[in-house]
C-alpha cells in the first residue's frame, strides 16, 4: 500500500508539472467579466475553458502539454487577443480604451520574444522595400541619408538565431514560415511539392497547433497548378494515409478549403472520401463532417435559439412558422450583402404574400452598426455580435456572407442559393 501511495504521489507532482497558467490582466475600467481560453487545431480554435475575472484578472490553468498559438476571447466586448504557448506560465497585461484592446504588454519571456521577431519580420517585409527606393533619393552623407541607410542595414540583418531547445515553438514556426511561406523572390529557395509533402508528413505534433497548416496546404496545392489539384491531393493523401490522425486533419482542411474557393466538385470527392472511412474519426474531420452534414439538402436544419430577435416573438427558428423560410447569414460590413440585401428587400412583401418568412442571422460584432442596417430590414432578425466567433458559424457551414438557406415548413433543407437572383428565382419573383 505505501509504494502504491508514492507512486500516486510521483504521478501527481508530474501532472503539476506538466501544467501552466494563463494570467491576464486588465485595467479597472474593463467590463467585461468572462473569457474563454482556446488552443488550434490546424485552423480550428479549439475551446479549454471558461473563467471569470477576479479582479480584473483571468487564470486559467491548463492541465496538459502544450505548445503552439493561443487565443482568450472576451465575448462582451468581442475582443481576442493571441499568443503563444511554450508548455510555460504565460502573463500579458492588456492596454484598453474604452472596452477595447488597444495593446498587449507580454511578461513572459516566450511571448516577449515572439512579438518581437513577428514586428521585425513584418518590418522586413514591409517597410524595407520602400526605404529601400526611398534611399535612391537622398545622398549617403546627408544626415536622412545617414538614417535610411542604418535602419536599411538594422532590418536587413537577421534578428538572431532562436535556440530551440530553449524555445522550441518558436524555432519551430520561424524556420518553417521562412522555408513555406515567405515571399522570396530567390528562385533557389522556392520548395517544391515533395519538401512540402516531406514537411507534412515528418512534422511534429506543433503543425496542427502552429497556424501553418492551412496556409502551407493552400501553397502546396498552387506549387501543383491548376491543371491537376485532383491528382496532387491524391498523391499527398497516400503519403500521409487518410486512416492516420495527421491524414484526417490534412484531409478536413482541404474539404474546407475546397468548400471556402467554391471548388465544388473536389469537396464533393474528398468528402465523399471522408465519409467512407472505416477507421476511429479524430475530432477535427468528425468536427467538418458534423457541420457538412448538418447543411445537406435534405437534412433538418438545426435549431437555432435566438439571442435578441427582432420583428418576432417567435424563441427560435422552428418557432418561426411558414411555408417556406429563406434563412440568411449576412453583416453590415460585407459588401455583397450591401448590394444583395435590397433585392431580397424589394420583394419581401411577395415573399409574405406566398407565407414564406426571411430570417436573417448576422455576423456582426458592432452593436450600433447592425441596429442602423436592421431598422431597414422588416424580417426577422438576430446576432450574437461575435462575428466569425458566433455558435451558428460552424454549426450551419458558413464560410461567406451572404449564405442562403430555404427550408420548408417542416424545417428541412429544400435549397442552397449561392445569390439572392437564385433565391428569387426559386420563388418565380424575379
Amino acid at each position: 500500500m505505501k509504494k502504491i501511495y508514492t507512486l500516486a504521489a510521483v504521478m501527481a507532482a508530474f501532472a503539476l508539472q506538466a501544467q501552466f497558467s494563463v494570467t491576464i490582466q486588465t485595467p479597472a475600467d474593463f467590463k467585461d467579466q468572462d473569457a474563454i481560453l482556446y488552443t488550434l487545431n490546424g485552423s480550428k480554435d479549439v475551446i479549454v475553458t471558461k473563467e471569470q475575472s477576479k479582479n480584473n484578472t483571468w487564470t486559467f490553468k491548463y492541465p496538459s502539454h502544450y505548445m503552439g498559438m493561443m487565443k482568450v476571447y472576451f465575448p462582451g466586448s468581442n475582443n481576442t487577443i493571441n499568443f503563444i504557448s511554450e508548455n510555460k506560465n504565460i502573463s500579458l497585461k492588456l492596454d484598453v480604451q474604452n472596452n477595447k484592446v488597444k495593446d498587449i504588454i507580454y511578461l513572459d519571456e516566450a511571448n516577449e520574444l515572439m512579438s518581437k521577431q513577428q514586428e521585425g519580420s513584418q518590418k522586413k517585409e514591409l517597410i524595407l522595400p520602400a526605404l529601400a527606393q526611398i534611399k535612391e533619393y537622398y545622398k549617403d552623407n546627408t544626415d536622412f541619408g545617414k538614417a535610411l541607410k542604418t535602419e536599411i542595414e538594422r532590418l536587413s540583418g537577421t534578428s538572431g538565431s532562436i535556440d530551440a531547445a530553449q524555445h522550441p515553438f518558436i524555432s519551430y514556426y520561424n524556420s518553417n514560415y521562412s522555408k513555406f511561406l515567405s515571399n522570396s523572390s530567390d528562385p533557389a529557395k522556392k520548395v517544391n511539392q515533395d519538401e512540402i509533402i516531406n514537411f507534412l508528413d515528418k512534422s511534429n505534433d506543433m503543425l496542427e497547433s502552429s497556424s501553418l497548416l492551412r496556409p502551407v496546404l493552400v501553397a502546396y496545392l498552387n506549387s501543383g497548378g491548376n491543371t491537376n489539384v485532383a491528382g496532387s491531393v491524391d498523391k499527398l493523401l497516400d503519403r500521409l494515409k487518410v486512416e492516420t490522425p495527421r491524414g484526417q486533419t490534412v484531409l478536413s482542411e482541404l474539404i474546407e478549403i475546397f468548400d471556402v474557393y467554391q471548388m465544388d466538385d473536389l469537396k464533393t470527392k474528398y468528402l465523399g472520401l471522408a465519409k467512407n472511412l472505416k477507421c476511429t474519426i479524430n475530432d477535427r474531420l468528425a468536427s467538418t463532417l458534423k457541420s457538412n452534414a448538418n447543411v445537406e439538402i435534405g437534412a433538418a436544419f438545426p435549431n437555432y435559439k435566438f439571442k435578441s430577435p427582432a420583428n418576432t416573438t417567435a424563441k427560435s427558428i422552428y418557432d418561426v412558422k411558414a411555408d417556406k423560410k429563406v434563412v440568411v447569414f449576412w453583416s453590415s460590413t460585407c459588401s455583397h450583402c450591401e448590394t444583395e440585401l435590397p433585392k431580397l428587400l424589394e420583394k419581401y412583401n411577395d415573399l409574405k404574400s406566398k407565407n414564406i418568412q426571411v430570417i436573417g442571422l448576422s455576423l456582426d460584432v458592432d452593436k450600433s452598426s447592425y441596429t442602423k442596417r436592421i431598422a431597414a430590414f422588416p424580417w426577422v432578425n438576430d446576432s450574437e455580435l461575435q462575428g466569425w466567433n458566433s455558435s451558428y458559424v460552424d454549426m450551419y457551414n458558413v464560410h461567406a456572407t451572404p449564405t442562403y438557406f430555404i427550408l420548408d415548413a417542416n424545417n428541412k433543407i429544400i435549397n442552397k442559393p449561392e445569390h439572392v437572383g437564385n433565391v428569387l428565382e426559386y420563388f418565380k419573383l424575379k
